[in-house]
């Protein structure tokens, strides 16, 4: 059963946090329609607060069936003991066959991996340098693996305990670490490789994630015949949802907002009219 319910708040986004945490669900499992933009005013005069409604999927109502009440029974009568019964002698177990175990199959050992040479003065060497620095000033430790990238530039992969702290919020501290190295490795070079940086492989699971939230969201505004805004991205994620929607037939994507949060926006698109052929040989729109 589809539910509606408005929440104020000073901003849209104070009024989505306070919707989402008075119904107790998440961002993924709602559609926001802003109703009303909030305005500050002049000295807080004539401020207006932001207005939205949010949609959900609420479980149907039945009325409750007043329970039974307890009948009283008669309590049974004790059943007799059973007789003992006479042990009867086992018969002695029938002495197992060993059968001949399989050869096992020898295992290939893994064909090792060509490490990327480390020159001095390269770009993987102050790449590894800089990295090595940047994170004991973090107090992480980490495994680093620097391979070349395709089209030139290097894929560098962290791993090890404690990685979290390397990925942060949605990645925001790994793209800032990517940011980072990229500055340090390439300033003052003529030729400027770009060099991604990830951690446990956390931006293919991302860029996963965010295919199957594009999608989800797309299928919601076909259904609800409306637009539905996703939460604050970057550049990168914001890329990601386009892309994954722009072969998505009845939906059209869009961004709005300013840094540090801008969203991306997907908006139903109503069907064209189809046009049939007439017998004078004009098209008509039907």
């Amino acid at each position: 059963m589809q539910k509606s319910v408005e929440f104020r708040g000073k901003t849209t986004d104070d009024a989505l946090a306070a919707g989402l945490k008075q119904l107790g669900l998440e961002r993924d499992d709602v559609s926001v329609e802003i109703v009303e933009r909030g305005k500050k005013g002049v000295f807080g005069i004539g401020a207006v607060d932001a207005v939205v409604r949010i949609t959900y999927e609420g479980p149907g109502e039945e009325p409750e069936a007043p329970a039974p009440k307890p009948v009283s029974k008669p309590a049974p009568a004790p059943k007799p003991a059973p007789a003992p019964k006479a042990e009867q002698p086992r018969p002695a177990p029938a002495p197992k066959m060993e059968q001949p175990k399989p050869a096992p199959t020898p295992v290939k050992p893994a064909a090792p991996k060509t490490p990327l040479p480390k020159a001095e003065g390269s770009q993987a060497e102050r790449t590894e340098q800089f990295l090595t620095g940047l994170l004991e000033r973090m107090g992480v430790e980490a495994q680093m693996e620097i391979s070349p990238r395709e089209g030139g530039g290097l894929d560098v992969q962290l791993s090890g305990s404690g990685i979290g702290a390397v990925i942060g919020r949605r990645g925001e501290t790994l793209d800032a670490i990517q940011h980072l190295t990229n500055y340090a490795v390439n300033r003052g070079s003529d030729k400027k490789d770009h060099i991604n940086v990830d951690a446990e492989h956390y931006r293919a699971k991302r860029e996963e994630s965010l295919v199957h939230l594009a999608e989800k969201m797309a299928a919601k505004a076909v259904k609800y015949k409306r637009s539905m805004a996703l939460e604050p991205m970057n550049s990168y994620e914001r890329h990601v949802i386009h892309t994954a929607l722009q072969d998505y037939e009845g939906v059209t994507t869009s961004s709005i907002g300013t840094e540090p949060n801008r969203r991306v926006v997907v908006s139903y698109v109503r069907p064209e009219p189809e046009k049939k052929q007439t017998n004078s040989g004009y098209k008509e729109w039907c």
